[in-house]
């Protein structure tokens, strides 16, 4: 059974993502569109099975749900805080860096979720990923202190992730 609901949907939490994201774009939500949500959510992840690397041996959903109201606090204050140096620091005083972020994450879906996550939250840019996928170039938009971003990504969201994905 549970072989059979695999083949049908090879990756539930994407068509969940999916159908949710479909409904929430539409000016507004029907029960036509949340079925056609769940259609599109079945037949993407379906259609696209064959290029996915295996599907993660375990994942915490509560635990991605606290991770996701989390990450969107942050990024409430990431907006209040990126206006403010907008607002108050001249562009010759603004110190951009390029900071080299370690990864322990083995996932492809873990680091996808880290870098999503990075450049989703204002200030904060994923630029690349290392050929072998252990460590993430990241553009800061203004920081004193690179060293204390990186720290914060690896224990805020890393870590995080390590027990979702784990």
């Amino acid at each position: 059974m549970a072989r059979a609901f695999h083949w049908l949907i090879p990756h539930p939490f994407l068509t969940l993502i999916l159908a949710v994201v479909w409904t929430l774009l539409q000016n507004e939500i029907s029960a036509g569109m949340v079925v056609f949500g769940i259609i599109l959510g079945i037949i993407i992840p379906w259609a696209t099975s064959v290029w996915w690397p295996d599907t993660p041996k375990a994942f915490k959903l509560r635990k991605m749900i606290l991770y996701s109201f989390m990450v969107m606090w942050d990024i409430l204050v990431a907006n209040v805080q990126v206006a403010w140096i907008v607002l108050t620091v001249p562009n010759n005083k603004l110190k951009p860096a390029w900071i080299v972020i370690p990864l322990e994450l083995r996932q492809p879906e873990a680091i996808t979720v880290l870098a999503g996550t990075i450049t989703l939250t204002p200030g904060t840019v994923s630029a690349d990923l290392s050929d072998e996928g252990h460590s993430l170039l990241v553009h800061v938009l203004h920081t004193d202190d690179p060293d204390a971003v990186r720290d914060e990504i690896k224990t805020r969201y890393e870590a995080y992730l390590k027990e979702i994905f784990s």
